[in-house]
């Protein structure tokens, strides 16, 4: 063997009668490869358990089923030198999974659910505004550490690192506990970007059908970081007390993480540069200054070996917080501190627009290589973006069978079974589990309808045969029946339990006379209204609006004529 084939990886070969080196961690070597995307897509992407996902429930045999659900969602390809491919779409998962097989995208992004199929997006172009229109997309947002750039000093850009990580972990338990606990939303998918922050996916049926003007007043909700790099004051807390939202976020998780972490990982008083910046956040310039004057002499003659992070920061609450200070706005100012380094900072217009397309879970970044991968918000904690699986560190898993598995998957055999395992177990059985039983509940709720309106068919063609066959004498009758029938169809065939039948119903009726008698005047509602405003019906709504009578017609009865013979 050359030495050029082991450095490839191709050292499996055995010769008779030698005994095979021990494998390497790693037989693929590091970066991304269009080759090994290839591989990763063939073997090891979940793609049924993206459709089933992206299905919401509509790929089974239920009549209930919306069959073209799966084929109007849009996906977006990235391919190799930034070829865009928008509108594709897939009406099952072997046709989803061929397209990506063939494409080998290096991004993949999810969009809506349109009124139609994407792909034929141009032949309803004509058709105004709603020729072509989304209809569905799960609520999203999108948490990007670059936006924390003015606040940590460890890294900058796209670099991160465990000590500004942390941030992220925060985003995900304020914004977790909100969406869950004030808006009640259940089925949440919390997922690393693959790079330098986390996506989040609110994939109940509520929130997908949220309009663009719900979705800005959710993202409005959670937002307190108004400021920018020029600002010296970024979040102005207002008012007496503050939002239980933002007191339960301060309290619970803002507070002790600013405190126990951000000030050491940081050093966010370490030096004048820095803890000037926090001082502009006080509005008081006679605090400030005796700040800025005990901090200067501390750092001349500083002999303590408490961290001067910690020490610093307890001298300003405690001058902000002593009785001394009345005014409210400085007691307030430690709070804005803490929310204006540890608060999440949203890209708002992420979360504000139904057709904004986001990176699909199980992508692999092309820049760092490492797979966008679900993380479990009750241990977020513990989830270490250095530790991710990389693109050739799964090829290797695979090529060496490091992790042995009972399973049928290839992904079962790599480091990124835990990731899928907790997709389906976590996230996609209760969602499918929610999205049948809705499924189910509104097709019953259509059949129910479908049946009060077979009914109320029903009534008509049986009035309609009395009135043919029951003569003059059934007018009375019929009237009362015609008048029932039509208040049980306007109120969708369910009868008021305060209204009664026969002679107690017309108890409650209003008098169709004013009130000198006369008849009353105008009342009879719209165009397109059953009734008028009185709420009762017309003899031509009714039905027995009397036609003029002619002595003549064979089939005219006088009801003088009518003879009514004593017993």
């Amino acid at each position: 063997m050359t030495g050029e084939e082991a450095e490839n990886g191709r050292d499996d070969m055995l010769i008779d009668g030698c005994e095979a080196e021990p494998p390497q961690e790693n037989t693929v070597p590091d970066g991304f490869n269009a080759n090994y995307l290839k591989v990763y897509y063939g073997k090891l992407f979940p793609h049924y358990d993206m459709f089933r996902w992206l299905s919401y429930g509509n790929d089974g045999k239920h009549p209930g089923c919306d069959q073209s659900y799966f084929g109007r969602r849009e996906f977006s390809f990235t391919l190799d030198n930034d070829i865009y491919l928008r509108f594709q779409s897939f009406n099952s998962a072997s046709e989803m999974e061929k397209s990506i097989n063939e494409k080998c995208p290096f991004k993949i992004d999810i969009g809506p659910v349109y009124n139609v199929d994407p792909a034929k997006r141009h032949a309803y172009a004509q058709g105004g505004d709603n020729g072509f229109t989304p209809m569905e997309r799960e609520l999203i947002f999108d948490v990007d550490i670059t936006d924390y750039d003015d606040v940590r000093y460890c890294c900058s850009g796209a670099d991160v690192c465990l000590d500004c990580w942390p941030l992220m972990t925060v985003a995900i338990k304020v914004i977790d506990a909100a969406l869950r606990d004030d808006f009640g939303f259940n089925h949440i998918l919390w997922v690393y970007s693959g790079r330098r922050g986390v996506h989040c996916w609110v994939c109940d049926g509520k929130a997908r059908r949220l309009n663009n003007e719900q979705r800005a007043a959710i993202a409005d909700y959670f937002r307190v970081y108004k400021g920018n790099e020029n600002s010296h004051k970024k979040v102005s807390l207002t008012g007496q007390g503050l939002h239980p939202f933002l007191a339960r976020s301060y309290t619970e998780v803002l507070k002790q993480f600013f405190e126990e972490k951000l000030l050491c990982s940081q050093k966010l008083f370490s030096n004048e540069e820095r803890f000037e910046k926090i001082l502009e956040m006080i509005p008081d310039e006679s605090i400030t200054s005796e700040l800025r004057g005990k901090w200067q002499e501390s750092r001349r003659s500083s002999t303590s070996k408490d961290d001067i992070n910690v020490v610093r920061w307890g001298q300003l609450k405690q001058m902000l917080q002593s009785g001394r200070q009345k005014v409210q706005g400085l007691r307030r100012c430690v709070e804005e501190i803490v929310f204006s380094y540890a608060y999440p900072r949203l890209d708002m217009e992420v979360s504000k627009h139904m057709n904004h397309l986001l990176k699909a879970p199980f992508c692999i970044h092309p820049k760092t290589g490492r797979v966008c991968v679900p993380i479990d918000p009750d241990r977020c904690e513990e989830f270490d973006p250095t530790t991710v699986p990389t693109l050739s560190k799964l090829l290797g898993e695979l090529n060496m069978g490091v992790l042995r598995s009972e399973g049928n998957d290839e992904w079962d055999k790599t480091s990124l079974g835990k990731s899928v395992r907790y997709f389906r177990s976590h996230f996609l059985q209760p969602l499918l589990k929610s999205c049948k039983e809705e499924i189910e509940s509104s097709y019953k709720a259509k059949l129910q309808e479908s049946k009060n309106s077979l009914s109320c068919i029903a009534w008509s063609l049986e009035i309609i045969t009395l009135e043919s066959f029951g003569g003059s004498k059934s007018f009375a009758l019929l009237k009362e029946i015609r008048v029932l029938h039509l208040t049980s169809c306007r109120e969708g065939g369910k009868t008021s339990p305060k209204s009664g039948t026969g002679q107690d119903a017309r108890k409650d009726r209003k008098s169709g006379t004013g009130y000198t008698g006369s008849p009353k005047k105008g009342g009879r509602g719209g165009k397109y209204t059953w009734a008028g405003v009185d709420g009762y019906y017309s003899q031509a709504e009714i039905g027995f609006e009397k036609e003029p009578l002619d002595a003549k017609d064979p089939n005219f009865e006088d009801p003088e004529d009518d003879v009514v013979v004593k017993a």
